[in-house]
């Protein structure tokens, strides 16, 4: 899944960095689900894009692969100007809220 979400993202976007973190274990799902992820893109094709607009167009790509084992993206969508003012940083995942965890 990690995978499919770097190659349909970095084909689609040429991103000046690219990170797709799996965070199923902080879930309550089974071992190797590989059902939730951070993704941290920073591209030019997001300048003039609300935050809304660049969430809809990567959920937009990677769309098909709800139908499988994802089932949660947490997206951190960044211009390169606006991931140079953060000095090339993200926030960190809070713990998981729900399950059994």
């Amino acid at each position: 899944m990690k995978d499919q979400l770097t190659a349909l993202i970095a084909d689609a976007l040429h991103p000046d960095h690219l990170e797709v973190i799996d965070e199923s274990h902080m879930h309550n799902v089974p071992k190797g689900a590989q059902s939730h992820f951070k993704i941290v893109v920073v591209s030019d094709q997001f300048e003039g894009l609300p935050l809304v607009g660049r969430h809809r167009k990567i959920n937009s790509l990677v769309k098909p692969l709800f139908s499988g084992s994802l089932h949660a993206l947490a997206l951190h969508t960044m211009t390169p100007s606006e991931w140079g003012a953060r000095g090339g940083t993200f926030p960190k995942s809070p713990e998981c809220m729900g399950g059994s965890k």
